[in-house]
């Protein structure tokens, strides 16, 4: 079918750029797409730059594609059509399915294809794993950029969200407020919290983090998180911590500012070991919760995801700081995200 070119991994962690490769063909419950426009994440330079990730892999799990071809037993997609991408894209069967957990299918993190198992959104084409069950279709009144940010920062925000149970009235802490913290503030609204409480450092964020429905902002530059907490809260204790940042000691540090039987969920990456203090966590038998998950995939998810925007709930588009045009553009949206000299980035999005 020819070759394409992508930017992804050369060799892990020592080098990444510009790839050449065939252009992949498709099985028969796949889909081959293009990308029409992507979004740059601060995962793509973790994979590049820290992880052991695989040789000659373009890079991308984030935005909007194009139906190029369709495999045999694809059904519901059609050559054409325009689709969001979710950044987890499992296979739809086995047991973990069953289990309901299609983030894992196959193992841990195996529902995870695009730049890992196989090549990301990056390149000029990329297959998309039983696409019926993981391509969704962009709907009337969904513009191109809400799409491009619904399978990947909507998700992950509202998993976090979701993951901390929150109830009406809740009083909810999000820890981090980047692109996927903002969005789990305004999931945590969405849920029906009360207070909700939200720490970062740059201007903009905190900016968003009001418009999402925070109604308290601090900074972790200022001073000790729980007693900042605390004091803003009259010395009572949390019903929920979301976790979307941080250091690795943010874990423990939530124990000391949440109620007996509060939840927290960590929806950061955290590659460095850490522990949890026997005073901070009231010795383990305070009833609290400690959960993570990884950000849902799958067609219905998005689509459900999509009607939240369309209905006018929530506006993710407000993360989009940078606008690109261009394939060779992907190259300059990864060193934004790269880049921490610029602070007042949050999401840039190529156009290709």
């Amino acid at each position: 079918m020819g070759t394409m070119k992508g930017y992804g991994v050369i060799e892990p962690t020592v080098s990444h750029g510009w790839i050449e490769k065939e252009i992949p063909d498709v099985g028969p419950f796949e889909a081959l797409c293009s990308p029409v426009a992507v979004l740059p994440c601060t995962s793509d330079v973790h994979n590049a730059k820290y992880r052991k990730a695989y040789p000659n892999r373009i890079l991308g799990h984030e935005g909007v594609g194009r139906v190029e071809k369709v495999g045999e037993y694809v059904k519901d997609l059609n050559v054409g059509d325009v689709v969001a991408i979710p950044a987890v894209t499992p296979i739809w069967r086995g047991r973990e399915i069953q289990e309901g957990l299609h983030e894992h299918a196959g193992g841990f993190l195996g529902g995870r294809y695009l730049s890992s198992k196989l090549d990301g959104t990056f390149g000029e084409y990329f297959i998309i794993p039983d696409a019926d069950m993981n391509l969704a279709p962009v709907p009337e009144g969904v513009s191109l950029e809400a799409a491009a940010l619904v399978g990947d920062m909507v998700t992950t925000g509202f998993s976090g969200a979701e993951g901390a149970n929150i109830q009406y009235g809740d009083t909810v802490v999000v820890a981090g407020i980047g692109p996927v913290g903002l969005m789990s503030v305004a999931g945590a609204a969405l849920h029906g919290a009360g207070r909700i409480i939200a720490i970062g450092h740059r201007q903009n964020t905190k900016e968003l983090a009001k418009e999402y429905g925070a109604t308290d902002i601090l900074d972790y530059n200022d001073g000790s998180i729980p007693e900042q907490v605390l004091e803003v809260t009259g010395g009572k204790k949390v019903d929920r911590v979301i976790v979307a940042g941080g250091k690795p000691s943010i874990i423990s540090e939530s124990y000391r500012m949440l109620k007996c039987g509060g939840t927290i969920s960590n929806i950061a990456g955290f590659f460095d070991d850490f522990h949890i203090s026997v005073a901070d966590s009231g010795t383990l038998v305070a009833h609290q919760t400690l959960t993570g998950r990884l950000c849902a995939g799958g067609r219905l998810r998005l689509e459900k995801l999509m009607e939240v925007i369309r209905a006018g709930r929530v506006d993710p588009t407000l993360l989009i700081t940078h606008k690109l045009y261009g394939f060779e553009k992907i190259e300059d949206g990864f060193d934004l995200m790269g880049d921490m000299r610029t602070p007042e980035v949050i999401k840039p999005i190529v156009y290709i």
